[in-house]
């Protein structure tokens, strides 16, 4: 299983007037592959395959996950789905907010064009230090084109 990260610097900006704290924010990220299925501007041209974790950006300590919507534009390789969900960067779990890399949804059809929202049914969660979004595929290898893009909501809620 490898894991791919793409490049998103320069690519954050919170908005809210609110102040530092309190504000309601849509984070963008977006995940598109070339011909060979491999992700661009990330540390691995290689093809996505069947159980990678594609590190989509990071998410802010403090966040409240309130909801995903992903819009797939151009979808990936037939039969492929994927779990949406976050992982700490430290890679270690908290015991009141665990790690879960389907947090947003899981069996999400990537390969069809489509606007999802988050299927899970799970109560919201204050991330308790910071956090990657995490896109695990599954079922077949990526092989095409695709144009993936994903807004997460959420209540910045600041360091507990």
């Amino acid at each position: 299983m490898a894991k791919v990260t793409l490049k998103q610097f320069g690519n954050r900006q919170f908005g809210g007037a609110a102040g530092a704290y309190g504000n309601t924010t849509n984070l963008y990220f977006k995940l598109e592959t070339a011909a060979n299925g491999g992700a661009i501007n990330a540390n691995s041209g290689a093809a996505i395959a069947a159980a990678d974790v594609v590190d989509l950006g990071p998410l802010p300590a403090g966040m409240r996950l309130d909801d995903a919507s992903i819009l797939i534009s151009t979808g990936m390789t037939a039969t492929i789905t994927g779990s949406l969900g976050f992982a700490y960067e430290d890679g270690v779990d908290d015991a009141g907010v665990p790690q879960d890399a389907a947090y947003f949804g899981t069996g999400l059809d990537l390969a069809t064009a489509a606007r999802l929202r988050a299927s899970a049914a799970k109560a919201l969660k204050v991330l308790a230090k910071p956090a990657r979004l995490i896109l695990t595929t599954a079922v077949a290898a990526n092989a095409k084109v695709s144009k993936i893009e994903v807004l997460v909501t959420g209540e910045l809620k600041g360091d507990r």
